[in-house]
């Protein structure tokens, strides 16, 4: 019986697709943490680690694991730093797959390779050329290419998938501090960013798309952008957050303006442009590509990733 090969099965997104992929799969771990999940081997996405045993038998390979964007940064190159794990390493795992025989290579890479906001422009695309501003986003566009190239070299299949925000029941970060605010039922100053439009992608309907992506013929060698298809503004984040968490909407009419003028004076654009501007993702190829629609609405989503703010 042919394996799965599973990198990040420890983190938000993959615990949560071994789960499902247990149902229907047997599946092999990478990675350095115990996991009652799956047969776990240790070892580090780098540039000299030797996956041979851990592929023998493998049809597919997907690759999760990833150094991660965050904020404030103390590396003293990040750049490199992103490049060993999230290029170098990858390119090492991909490169032993195809000796070891696998088929396909689903790498879960970002729409930072796009770039970081659609506002006053169209929504992102899967045939745009990449446009990546930081250095997470410069490292798995480079891993793209290469994984592009290594598939046209060797017949493995690749198939990238770029999320954007991702959310859910354990979600953390900002999803989780601003879910956390709304949970105080303090009035807070969102009313009027209403114009803005971003595209997020619940980690259901993220596992879901990956789990096409492993079996449908037409995923080979695809870039797919995924989301819910439904974005929202700002201020309709904030009053669904309020209602799956029953609690009221106080919202407060703060002019935008006043957002961007605090960003300026801050030094703080790109934080505002996040709170006020737009980052939206066009999965039209997506969906008639792999006939998929995403399963699972944004309230279900958000009803679940309050259950842990």
């Amino acid at each position: 019986m042919h394996s799965l090969l599973v990198t990040g099965y420890s983190g938000f997104v993959g615990g949560l697709l071994c789960k499902e992929l247990k149902k229907s799969y047997k599946i092999k771990l990478l990675g350095r943490k115990e996991s009652d999940l799956g047969n776990v081997h240790k070892h580090n996405i780098d540039a000299n680690s030797n996956y041979k045993e851990a592929l023998q038998g493998v049809s597919c390979v997907i690759h999760i694991a990833a150094r991660v964007h965050i904020m404030n940064d103390t590396s003293a190159d990040p750049l490199t730093d992103f490049r060993a794990v999230n290029s170098i390493g990858t390119l090492n795992l991909a490169k032993q797959a195809v000796e070891a025989g696998v088929k396909r290579f689903v790498f879960v890479s970002s729409i930072k390779v796009n770039g970081e906001s659609t506002t006053n422009r169209s929504p992102f695309c899967a045939g745009d050329s990449p446009a990546p501003e930081d250095p997470y986003g410069i490292s798995k566009a480079e891993a793209e290419q290469q994984l592009l190239e290594l598939g046209k070299q060797s017949g493995m299949e690749i198939v990238i998938i770029r999320p954007p925000l991702v959310y859910g029941e354990g979600v953390k970060a900002n999803f989780a501090s601003l879910m956390k605010l709304v949970s105080k039922g303090l009035p807070l100053p969102f009313r009027l960013i209403n114009n803005n439009k971003r595209s997020l992608i619940s980690v259901y309907n993220l596992v879901d798309l990956i789990q096409v992506c492993i079996r449908h013929p037409s995923a080979a060698n695809q870039v797919f952008l995924a989301s819910d298809d439904h974005d929202l503004s700002t201020a309709e984040m904030v009053a669904l957050m309020a209602k799956v968490q029953n609690k009221p909407n106080l919202a407060l009419p703060v002019p935008v303006w006043c957002f961007k003028l605090a960003g300026k004076l801050l030094g703080k654009y790109a934080v505002i442009d996040r709170l006020t501007g737009s980052l939206q993702l066009d999965i039209t190829h997506t969906k008639n590509t792999l006939g998929w629609e995403p399963p699972h609405s944004v309230e279900h989503g958000f009803r679940l990733a309050a259950k842990r703010s």
